[in-house]
């Protein structure tokens, strides 16, 4: 493993994943969250504060980087709340069907290489009528900004753990069988090549 992946990749992506303007975005997802909580990309753990204690029992962290899952283990150790980390990939989720209440995507599934095979193992393991909470980064819809999104992905993406700028995240969770209620998008503050968010509130169709 090179020395960027371990030590300047995961703090870069901690830094830029928590500034104000997506520290606000997770705001508006995350506190829904209740039950027996899977999240997907748990990263360095920026979601933890967020979520209501009062209404979730427990977060199980997927997060199959070891450099950023530490800093998320040092993050879990100072709130009360229980949190259990799962060492694999999205595509790889070693829970039973049916087994989680919410899952939570927040900047994730710009990265997940297959994110087909990782959404069909969300809807296997959420409950039935259970809400799989997303907030993401994806493809702008101004022409114009998408061709740039299209021209900087390829070098983004290798320096970024294969974060990808122009994933039509609306697109993707409905092909995956998931009917989607209020999305939301704009653009937050920052290059507008980066910064056009969905979130909203997905339950797997029958």
């Amino acid at each position: 493993m090179s020395l960027y992946r371990k030590y300047i990749l995961p703090w870069g992506v901690n830094k830029a994943c928590g500034g104000k303007p997506v520290a606000r975005q997770r705001a508006k997802i995350v506190p829904l969250a209740t039950g027996k909580v899977l999240e997907i990309g748990i990263g360095s753990g920026l979601n933890l504060p967020f979520y209501d204690r009062e209404n979730v029992d427990l977060v199980w962290g997927l997060e199959p980087d070891p450099n950023i899952r530490v800093l998320a283990e040092g993050m879990a150790s100072e709130i009360d709340l229980p949190v259990e980390f799962i060492d694999l990939p999205g595509e790889e989720i070693p829970l039973a069907d049916d087994s989680a209440d919410t899952v939570v995507v927040t900047y994730t599934l710009c990265t997940i290489e297959d994110t087909a095979s990782a959404l069909r193992q969300i809807r296997r393991v959420l409950k039935p009528g259970a809400s799989m909470l997303f907030c993401e980064h994806g493809r702008a819809p101004d022409k114009n900004i998408y061709r740039w999104q299209n021209r900087i992905d390829p070098i983004w993406a290798r320096f970024t753990g294969g974060c990808h700028l122009n994933r039509a995240i609306d697109e993707m969770i409905e092909n995956a069988g998931f009917a989607i209620d209020g999305l939301e998008t704009m653009y937050i503050p920052g290059p507008r090549t980066h910064s056009f968010n969905y979130w909203g509130r997905a339950v797997a169709k029958d």
